[in-house]
């Protein structure tokens, strides 16, 4: 799968280009002129790293001082693995330092060195990577959830009184994954849309509530766990007690 990049540019002869040859060199990109641009693109897409000039408008007309840096403020508190790579004509420490600070991962200055773009992206590409596969690892694979018991990596629900198991597709070990983690707790929608299937749109979103009709089937041997819609929201995974890790299945 082609990595997919969120391209900030406001000078269109420039973001053509840096586009025409990103995409040549194997990436799907994005390119937007404006903040505000961006960051609808954003909140509806999912993207592997976002390379943004610090100088741009936020709608349309003229670039605004340090508007990137606001854009990477937006970024990072809606995704705080996710690589940002300002491109700058600027190389001062003291602008440096405030990109630092909103979250940002690297500089590279203008004109481009398109080689050593290629080369960070891919050096950020691959670290991302190595952190998701850690993170990814180190969560459970098992959890009790009143009398069931469920196995991420067998996708298996197994009920413990009636000694009987469901074989679960693996988006609805994956959804079920994310309820566990954050049971008895209010979820948006966008939320598990973003966390579950990587990006919020309107057919994903009919998609999942197919698989939350299904999961609530599952649940009905047992009385005490509840998947309740909170109208206007989202969903609530409701349990007696969060779900316990388990070492064991029977």
């Amino acid at each position: 799968m082609k990595a997919r990049i969120l391209f900030v540019e406001d000078d269109q002869n420039v973001g053509a280009v840096t586009k025409r040859r990103l995409e040549e060199h194997g990436y799907e990109v994005r390119h937007c002129t404006d903040g505000l641009m961006a960051w609808e693109e954003f909140q509806h897409r999912t993207f592997d790293i976002c390379l943004l000039d610090v100088m741009i408008p936020k709608k349309g007309g003229v670039p605004e001082k340090d508007h990137g840096f606001e854009l990477a403020r937006q970024i990072r508190k809606r995704n705080d693995v996710i690589p940002i790579l300002f491109i700058t004509s600027k190389s001062m420490v003291e602008d440096k330092i405030a990109g630092f600070k909103t979250g940002a991962d690297d500089y590279i200055t203008k004109p481009i060195n398109l080689q050593e773009l290629f080369l960070r992206i891919e050096v950020f590409l691959k670290r991302t990577k190595n952190m998701v596969q850690a993170s990814q690892a180190a969560k459970p694979s098992r959890y009790v959830i009143g009398r069931l018991t469920f196995d991420y990596n067998d996708l298996r629900l197994h009920d413990n009184v009636e000694q009987k198991s469901i074989t679960l597709t693996q988006k609805e070990a994956d959804l079920l994954r994310y309820l566990c983690e954050n049971a008895n707790k209010a979820l948006k929608r966008e939320d598990i849309l973003f966390n579950v299937w990587g990006k919020d749109d309107y057919f994903l979103g009919r998609s999942m509530d197919v698989f939350i009709t299904k999961l609530r089937k599952y649940f009905k041997s047992d009385p005490d766990i509840k998947l309740e819609t909170l109208h206007g929201v989202g969903f609530r995974f409701n349990v007696p007690h969060a779900p316990n890790v388990s070492t064991s299945l029977p």
